[in-house]
């Protein structure tokens, strides 16, 4: 074997790493959408499609969290293939059952919308990059967000940013512009710590 192939070799994850990687990134995203539905706001993407139907249907979070990616994974097989789109399946159900879990487990006497929108983009952001550094995704506007990236190199963070923007707009409908404010604040911490830090060019391990 030559010496570029055994570093390209051990370049890859293994299936622990995988695991603990996913596992991780999972966590981090169930711990920052705590701080966020404890303060009633918003995010973007598939993640907040699911909270505009269950803050205005009462339906719980996770399984609708469930349900609003089952369209998306059509795309994800044919745009990213199908290890790909396994994780991916793998992470929505992870979540959508952590937040079971997780969300009754936790609870503020009072929480300063501030540092609560700075944890939740920081706690999700970093459990995206793990995630995605481990070839997978939170489904839906995440995967296509990743796939732009993969095909055009515009960067996935900035492509979420633009989501967002629309999930956010739809949103003013139906809550205070004040809430909507303080979820695209945090919207914008989360996707910045993503364009800032995800760049394939310096992470090669896959």
């Amino acid at each position: 074997m030559k010496k570029t192939d055994t570093a390209k070799s051990s370049d890859k994850h293994s299936l622990l790493e995988d695991v603990q990687g996913l596992a991780f990134g999972v966590f981090a995203c169930s711990l920052g959408m705590v701080f966020l539905t404890q303060l009633g706001f918003l995010t973007g993407q598939t993640a907040g499609l699911a909270l505009l139907i269950t803050y205005l249907t009462g339906y719980d979070f996770g399984t609708v969290f469930f349900l609003v990616n089952i369209p998306f994974y059509w795309f994800t097989y044919h745009r990213m293939g199908l290890r790909f789109t396994i994780k991916s399946v793998i992470c929505v159900v992870g979540m959508s059952g952590m937040m079971k879990f997780v969300s009754p487990a936790i609870a503020f006497e009072h929480l300063d919308p501030l540092v609560g929108m700075l944890a939740f983009g920081a706690m999700v952001g970093a459990g995206l990059l793990a995630i995605i550094r481990h070839e997978g995704s939170l489904g839906g506007a995440g995967a296509m967000a990743v796939t732009i990236q993969e095909f055009t190199g515009f960067r996935a963070g900035y492509v979420q940013q633009l989501l967002d923007f629309v999930i956010f707009a739809t949103a003013l409908f139906f809550f205070p512009w004040q809430t909507v404010a303080w979820s695209v604040f945090g919207s914008i911490v989360l996707n910045s710590i993503i364009a800032i830090n995800h760049r394939r060019d310096r992470y090669i391990g896959r």
